[in-house]
């Protein structure tokens, strides 16, 4: 896939630096506990997938940058990886 834009699902941020093609994007949540319940479904996947974005966090905040996996082209896996990620945002109290 040539346009790394195309890939990226709504809401995501594509790059295209001297590094590999990624992708990234903020998600914010009401308290710490929502946010660690995010963060913990977020390893589940990772473990699951077999695939580990980087990430930072806050209190209330989790940014996430998935990298292409073959370090040229962000694929259909990065895109699948980042739809799984927004669906693991959808927490209820």
């Amino acid at each position: 896939m040539a346009d790394t834009h195309s890939v990226a699902p709504a809401g995501w941020e594509s790059t295209k630096g001297s590094a590999a093609p990624s992708m990234s994007k903020k998600f914010t949540f009401e308290r710490y506990g929502v946010t660690r319940e995010f963060l913990d479904r977020l390893a589940d996947l990772s473990e699951e997938d077999g695939y580990h974005p980087n990430i930072s966090f806050g209190t209330t905040y989790v940014s996430i940058t998935i990298d292409a996996r073959d370090g040229e082209t962000l694929g259909e896996a990065d895109r699948a990886f980042a739809e799984a990620v927004d669906r693991l945002a959808i927490i209820e109290d």
